[in-house]
């Protein structure tokens, strides 16, 4: 292993933030991770990286920081329904949904040009298009610092909730993620119903739907909206949908008679924060390195030389605005360090 120190980690992040990591590695081989674990050299202090597409990074990062590069997707087991396949935490995620596209195998299409690795999948929960990652995973395996032992939890374990799992309440920091495995379908049923899936597929011409055309209507429709981090640094969409009572939202259709919304049960609703946004203004603002980007209000950009901080600042001036307009106090998807 080389330990690198004081190296920047612009390169590593989607929104080329550039500040220091104290120490640096890269895991490429599981069994580097005892070594790491035990290291009285190294700082006890260690933080975790993948593909760097979910942070806004404030301030320089302090101890170790483990960039997870550990590769592999393998079968462990099949039947007449189903394929479960284990994946390593470092595999770029949409490289993985193209190889079950390629494979036949159904259920992760929806998440098509989602941006980050594998082992970020179920720290997030991943979600686009009416799916959710959770109802794909049968297991996450991670090495958990304190007890110096690889854990195994099962989808229950794991307390998925929206944008939302055990890994970022109790073993935040605490795990290091190295697989997850999938359970995947052979006969598929698609879910093309929301957003614009269906009119994408549409006009794409396509009368009976695949997963593979499914995921290219995915594809085309993010594509579109949103910007590649390539050419824009983003984390992508910066803030998640709001749930609110039913009886807020009968309140707010009476000033506001064009609000989407997501019925969640009969006392939620989910309202989309991007509208919410957009109706305060700031939908292609733009100050100096900074900005709302013009296609996506979600989606907080860095045009140059941003510091992580005026992101943060602007996203705490957006937070306040939806707040008055609304009455509703959104929430940050973005990781901040």
């Amino acid at each position: 292993m080389h330990i690198l120190q004081n190296i920047s980690l612009q390169p590593y992040n989607t929104f080329g933030i550039d500040v220091p990591a104290e120490f640096y590695v890269e895991l490429n081989n599981e069994t580097q991770i005892e070594e790491l674990s035990s290291n009285q050299n190294l700082p006890s202090r260690k933080k975790v990286l993948g593909g760097g597409s979910n942070i806004l990074l404030t301030k320089p990062v302090e101890g170790l920081l483990i960039r997870n590069c550990l590769k592999g997707i393998v079968v462990v087991a099949e039947n007449d329904e189903h394929v479960w396949l284990q994946v390593k935490a470092g595999e770029v995620w949409h490289d993985l949904v193209m190889h079950t596209i390629h494979s036949q195998l159904g259920g992760l299409e929806n998440l098509s040009l989602i941006p980050g690795c594998v082992g970020a999948s179920p720290m997030q929960n991943i979600g686009a298009y009416g799916v959710e990652v959770k109802d794909t995973i049968s297991q996450v395996v991670g090495w958990h610092w304190q007890e110096k032992t690889f854990l195994s939890l099962g989808n229950e374990d794991c307390r998925f909730g929206y944008r939302d799992s055990i890994f970022k309440q109790e073993l935040k920091d605490k795990l290091l993620i190295t697989s997850v495995t999938f359970r995947l379908t052979k006969q598929h049923v698609l879910n093309t119903s929301y957003g614009a899936i269906a009119q994408e597929l549409e006009a794409m011409g396509v009368t009976k739907p695949t997963i593979k055309s499914v995921s290219q209507a995915v594809i085309n429709i993010r594509s579109s909206k949103l910007p590649d981090p390539a050419q824009i640094g983003n984390a992508g969409s910066f803030f998640k949908n709001p749930t609110i009572s039913a009886e807020q939202f009968k309140k707010l259709q009476t000033h506001y008679p064009h609000l989407p919304s997501y019925p969640i049960s009969q006392s939620q609703v989910k309202v989309p924060a991007g509208w919410l946004i957009e109706q305060t203004g700031w939908k292609g603002y733009r100050n100096g390195a900074i900005g709302v980007h013009e296609k996506q209000a979600l989606v907080l950009v860095n045009y140059g030389n941003a510091k992580g901080n005026d992101i943060w600042n602007l996203s705490e001036e957006i937070l306040q605005s939806v707040k008055e307009k609304f009455e509703i106090e959104l929430e940050r998807e973005v990781n901040v360090w």
